[in-house]
Parts: structure tokens; sequence; C-alpha cells
């Protein structure tokens, strides 16, 4: 029996064979600039699906490109420069300029005045930051329960945030002076036989203006608070309380535990607020920054030594900035290294 083999000819191919479907790649290597293009800023992978096929690489940084521009103008390169002028002896209206090396930085070490508004800011936050922690969210569990009336005590506690630092800080002044509303209170109430120098004693400065800052930001992480606070299970509250708990207890055991990320994100911020601290002192300490100027920060001592336009150095006030940073980035990430402890 003779045997007939079909051979099949190839199939020719049609106009639109060639056209590459969703999902196929081209087996062409792509030039130069776009291998080097992907290496950097990949494409959509081969399973992507959707939109992400027809998205081109670029796309997304188009979108980025508003942030990443506005932060490089106004964070990178303003760092960058302070840097390079704390090397400097640069003035504050600008002109001409030497390069000193690290004369600034021998001179910073060696400057009690230096020491002094660096104590000053680390003691401020030393005693803002727990205050901060902790009296917010006793305010946010306050006012979390749905009473009659506690919409107005809510925008009560709030309304300090949105008062500017120069408003209040009058409003202190007149609290705090001599003849204010707090002497004058204490003294009728036959507490008091004399005035308390609230702004004219040195660490009272300093403790008034620790007072202005909690004051004011209360109502802020008071919000804070009450977003973490309803993410809490009321059901824990429940059956411990069931099981003889009381509220104190539930607290520490409950109500901690379940806002302690929100606990470390205001300590991180009110510490990096501490340390910036400028206004309150200037307000209730003047413009000298108390007696003798011994409650300046480091941002005022900045301001004195880098910023004045006849005896000012922006060299040494930009290596002053630069110990700031430091110490700012310092805080930062030993909040980071607590919070990734406290998740492990």
């Amino acid at each position: 029996m003779a045997q007939h083999t079909l051979d099949q000819a190839p199939v020719p191919a049609s106009p639109g064979a060639g056209a590459l479907s969703p999902g196929t790649s081209s087996h062409r290597p792509p030039g130069r600039l776009r291998r080097a293009l992907r290496s950097v800023v990949p494409g959509p992978t081969a399973d992507a699906g959707g939109a992400a096929l027809y998205r081109r690489w670029w796309l997304p940084w188009l979108w980025m490109a508003p942030a990443i521009v506005g932060t490089t103008v106004f964070g990178v390169f303003p760092f960058l420069n302070t840097l390079l002028v704390s090397f400097t002896d640069a003035k504050p209206l600008g002109g001409t300029y030497n390069l000193v090396g690290l004369d600034n930085y021998t001179r910073m070490f060696g400057d009690s005045d230096f020491w002094l508004a660096t104590r000053n800011s680390v003691l401020y936050a030393v005693i803002v930051v727990p205050l901060m922690i902790l009296l917010p969210l006793l305010l946010a569990i306050l006012v979390e329960k749905n009473l009659p009336g506690i919409g107005f005590f809510r925008s009560a506690f709030y309304t300090p945030v949105l008062a500017s630092s120069v408003v209040v800080g009058l409003s202190w002044q007149w609290l705090l002076s001599d003849q204010g509303l707090a002497n004058t209170w204490l003294e009728k109430a036959h507490i008091i036989r004399e005035a308390i120098p609230f702004l004219s004693d040195s660490w009272l400065i300093l403790l008034s203006a620790m007072g202005l800052t909690i004051w004011k930001g209360l109502g802020w992480y008071m919000i804070f608070y009450l977003a973490a606070l309803g993410n809490v299970p009321k059901e824990l509250h429940e059956a411990a309380a069931v099981d003889g708990a009381g509220s104190i207890r539930r607290f520490w055991h409950i109500t901690v535990p379940g806002v302690r990320q929100s606990m470390m994100l205001v300590g991180t911020l009110t510490g990096i607020g501490s340390l910036r601290v400028f206004t309150e002192i200037y307000m209730l300490g003047g413009s000298t920054g108390g007696p003798g100027g011994a409650d300046r920060t480091l941002p005022f001592y900045i301001r004195d030594v880098g910023l004045d336009p006849l005896t000012g150095n922006a060299g040494y006030g930009a290596a002053v900035s630069v110990a700031l940073f430091a110490l700012t980035l310092g805080l930062t990430l030993l909040a980071q290294r607590l919070t990734k402890e406290d998740e492990s």
C-alpha cells in the first residue's frame, strides 16, 4: 500500500501578523538609549494588564515632577548651599567671601553661647515632648465620648491651633505680665504678695514658653489621637471591664498599646518642633531672648550670629544651622529605631 505524505507548506504571514499583541514583546533588541532608560526606570512587566501595558515609562515621573522640583528648589538646594556657606566667612548681605575651612566649627564648639542655646533647645524638647505625648491623649479620651455639647468643647480645644503664634504670644504677654490676669488673680486670692516675674526671670520665661507651646499644640495632636482611638476595638474595653479592670488599668494595657504608633509620631513631630522653637521665646523674652540672652534657643542664636546685617557672620550661622540639623536628624533616627523595636 502506498503511503501518501502530505507536506504542509508554511502558511504565508498575513499583513497584520507582524503586529504585537498585548502581553507580547519584540525580539528586536531595543536601542542603547532605551536599554539605558529601562535599566534606570523599568517599564511594565510582561504580565501587566490593563492600562499599565500602554503607559509610558516617563508618565509617573511626570506626575511627580512638581514635588521633585519643589523639594529640590526649597529643600535640597538650600541645604547644600548652607553646608557650603558654613566653610566660608560670608556676610548676611552678600559680597566677597573666603574659604575658612573648619574655623566656623572650631569656633562653634568653643562658644559658650552656642552650648547655652543647645542646652535650652534640648531642655525644651525633654520637657515638652513627654507632656505633648500624654496630655493630648488624655484630652482625646475626654472628648471622644458622644455627649451632649461635646462638639463645642472639641472646637474650643482646637481653637488655639487656628490662631497665629504671634497673636497667641501677645495674649500670653498680657496674661503673664506683672499686672496681667494671672498675677492679678493670684494677688486677689491672697496666694502671692508680689507679682511673679514670668517675663523677667530667665527660667520662668523658658517654662512659660514651654507652656505656650503645649497649650497651642494640644488641639492639633488631639485630632491625631482621636483618629487612633477610633481604631481601638471597643470589645477589648468591654471584656476588660467585665473582668474587673479599672479605667487606669484599661488605659495602660489597652488604650496605650492601641495608639502606640500615633504616640511615636507625635513624639517625633513634637521633638522636631521643640528644637526649632523661636516665636515663643521671642514673644515672651523679647528680642534679646530673655535677660542677657539666657533663654535663646538654637534658631534664636542662629538669627543673632548669622543674620545681623552689621555684625553677623553668615558662615558661622550656617555652621550652627548644620549642628541643629544634625541634632534634629539624630532625634528622628532615634524615634525611628524605637518604632522598629516596638514593632518587632
